[in-house]
Parts: structure tokens; C-alpha cells; sequence
């Protein structure tokens, strides 16, 4: 049952929210096939760019004029703001469906999210000082506590 309120609270914000230019705002070859131009064209850039699948593979390699800086965003918020409460909750067990899809949402491999699990249990008070503590006020925490672990410290930027 968990697995699917979860499920359905991440479909519902990703639904609800918008990335900010993913890749940059020049990505993909419909972007660089019609540069500089204006107006119906946008759709056709955007048809080649979804058809060929040429932008996702930019920006997972920062060829086609995609850029792999910077972060993604949704509408300007985190998506742990939309899982913050079943986060903290799994954070305080030390295990738990939101807690793993934090680690996946923040690129942490597969043999590295026992040690997140871990170090963000014995964090919790840092990552979560207050009940009235926000979804940008975690991430920060969060950032901290993994910069100071040498293992996840590779995945803060």
C-alpha cells in the first residue's frame, strides 16, 4: 500500500510541475537544425528532438549543445516537497520506499543507498531540526550531512 501512495504523490507532482530547460535552453538537433529561428518552427525542433531521441542522449553525455550543469527543477521546487512527510519518516526508520527514491533522485548508485540509508538515519536531527522544517532547508541539511560522509560526498555538487 505504501508503494503505491508513494507512487502516486511522485505522479502527481511530476504530473503537476514543469522542468526548467532541461539540458539547456540549445539542446538537441531540432534546436540546432533551425538556430535562430522563430515561430512554428519550435514545434518541428521539438518533434525531432522527441522522435530521435538525440536530446535525452545529450544530455546524459552534454553533446548536441546540451549542457550537464546546473540542476534540474520542477516549477522552481524540489520534489522532496512532495514526499517530505513519508521521507521523514523513512529517514527516522533508517529504510523505506521515499528514502530510496531520494537516493535515486539524487544519483546515488545502487551499492552507495545502504550507506545513505544510514548515514541519513543517524542524521536525522540534523536533516530534520524542526517539525516545521522546509523541503529547501532539507536539502541543504541533507547536502551537508553527505559532504561530510566520504562515501556520498561524490554525489553533492
Amino acid at each position: 500500500m505504501k508503494k503505491l501512495i508513494t507512487g502516486a504523490i511522485l505522479m502527481v507532482a511530476a504530473s503537476s510541475s514543469f522542468a526548467v530547460a532541461p539540458g539547456g535552453p540549445d539542446c538537441g538537433w531540432g534546436n540546432m537544425l533551425f538556430e535562430g529561428d522563430a515561430g512554428p518552427v519550435h514545434f518541428l525542433a521539438s518533434t525531432i528532438n522527441g522522435t530521435s531521441g538525440n536530446k535525452t542522449f545529450g544530455m546524459t553525455s552534454g553533446t548536441n549543445g546540451c549542457s550537464t550543469e546546473g540542476t534540474l527543477s520542477y516549477g522552481g521546487k524540489s520534489m522532496i516537497a512532495s514526499v517530505m512527510d513519508e521521507f521523514s519518516q523513512d529517514v527516522a526508520m533508517g529504510h523505506g520506499e521515499a528514502l530510496n527514491a531520494v537516493a535515486v533522485l539524487m544519483g546515488v548508485a545502487p551499492e552507495d543507498r545502504q550507506t545513505f540509508a544510514e548515514v541519513t538515519h543517524k542524521n536525522f536531527n540534523v536533516i530534520f531540526p524542526s517539525a516545521d522544517v522546509t523541503a529547501e532547508e532539507v536539502m541543504g541539511s541533507l547536502q551537508s550531512v553527505m559532504k561530510a560522509d566520504a562515501r556520498l560526498a561524490k554525489y553533492t555538487s
